[in-house]
């Protein structure tokens, strides 16, 4: 399995992925993630299951392309007043269905951790024919008042980038622990092999750069809420119950907003998809997939 690269058009170059064959299910990575960080087993899960795995490294990610514009300082971040030529997430999404288009699926299961969440949110809300069912695992709204990050989170994420490989490698587990959870904790080799994975096949430091122009596409989008309440697609929101990069008033939220959508709240899951819980989350997303009679979504 390679990455492969399309041309948005208008737009930047988008790296994905596609392994296997079956009911497309598409795969939306979160804040300065990569295609990658979706763990093999949750894949094999997929497949074994039947779905044809997508995934994309959304743009200033990943092997996409990096956006030419200047990231929005941090007293911007700060008090969430993006730079006027911010892009939002409904460019995002906009940039995903463009990879379904490029590969000829009309119609898609969308899961999104994170900010992905909040991608596939959009694009359910504004472009309800092409998604059969929707998994948003641990995200929000977008309101101010749910969904944040814990005051210690922000203190970590506010250091300046690590310059090199081992610094990043490091960072990403010390984060983990604070972000992850004793209920479900994480496999420090496996992280420590996509971390040091991430530095090579991203060109290091390069890669960070994005991370800022992401959040300020978070912030450019602002309160979602009204938008949500027009998603018509079979919705799970999950969450975990000891997050601390997305409070789980994120979850309770966004699950309130879509009409019918079914909430789980894993207790002991932080904001990682740790080995303990990913055969759960197979298993409540095939669950919901089955909702949608066969044959409906190519």
């Amino acid at each position: 399995m390679s990455d492969e690269f399309f041309d948005v058009p208008g737009g930047p170059r988008i790296c994905y992925r596609v392994s296997g064959e079956g009911r497309p299910l598409l795969l939306i990575a979160g804040l300065g993630l990569d295609l990658t960080s979706w763990p093999q087993r949750m894949i094999d899960g997929f497949l074994d299951a039947g779905f044809q795995v997508i995934r994309l490294d959304n743009r200033d990610a990943g092997c996409s392309s990096r956006i030419d514009t200047p990231p929005p300082g941090r007293l911007r971040q700060l008090f969430a007043r993006p730079r006027p030529d911010a892009y939002n997430l409904g460019d995002m999404a906009a940039d995903t269905l463009a990879l379904l288009d490029h590969l000829g699926i009309e119609r898609a299961h969308l899961v999104g951790m994170s900010m992905g969440g909040m991608i596939a949110q959009t694009i359910a809300a504004r472009n309800p024919d092409r998604v059969a069912t929707l998994t948003s695992i641990f995200s929000t709204t977008g309101h101010r008042r749910v969904g944040q990050p814990a005051r210690s989170t922000l203190l970590r994420m506010a250091r300046r980038a690590a310059r090199t490989a081992d610094e990043s490698v490091q960072r990403h587990l010390a984060m983990l622990r604070h972000i992850g959870s004793a209920g479900f904790p994480p496999d420090d080799d496996v992280e420590r092999a996509w971390a040091a994975g991430l530095w090579e096949r991203t060109g290091g430091g390069v890669a960070r750069q994005g991370i800022p122009r992401q959040v300020s596409a978070i912030q450019a989008s602002g309160d979602r809420t009204a938008e949500l309440r027009r998603i018509t697609a079979p919705t799970l929101v999950i969450h975990g119950d000891r997050d601390l990069m997305v409070h789980p008033s994120g979850g309770r939220a966004t699950a309130a907003a879509i009409p019918g959508a079914r909430h789980v709240e894993i207790t002991g899951m932080g904001h990682h998809l740790a080995p303990g819980v990913v055969d759960q989350l197979v298993r409540l997303t095939t669950d919901l997939a089955a909702s949608v009679p066969t044959g409906e979504t190519r």
